[in-house]
């Protein structure tokens, strides 16, 4: 269960950062209620699977897809750029959280 929790909370990391992007600076409301919501259930969810999960195989694991979902986000929906070199390092950063996921199985 900690794990679907942390994969989960990652996902809402990554609803939580595309919403900030969307709510410029807190200055329009429905994103703003939107990024407030979901960063409390993100860490919520980060805080339940610390429980039984190490400190830092969480923490990475969390903010690991956040990185990378949010980079996905901003390529998909926001029209950011898709450069090579930018797509390896997600990619490394991907591989660096299967790798702590076999480590800490």
């Amino acid at each position: 269960m900690a794990w679907v929790s942390l994969v989960i909370a990652g996902i809402l990391e990554v609803i939580w950062a595309f919403s900030m992007k969307q709510s410029e600076g807190f200055t329009r409301f429905v994103p703003t209620v939107i990024t407030l919501i979901t960063v409390i259930a993100s860490f919520a969810l980060l805080s339940f699977s610390m429980k039984s999960l190490p400190l830092g195989t969480a923490y990475t694991i969390w903010t690991g897809i956040g990185a990378v979902g949010a980079f996905a986000a901003g390529i998909f929906f926001l029209d950011e750029p898709a450069s090579l070199l930018r797509v390896v390092a997600a990619i490394l950063i991907v591989s660096g959280l299967l790798m702590m996921k076999l480590v800490s199985a």
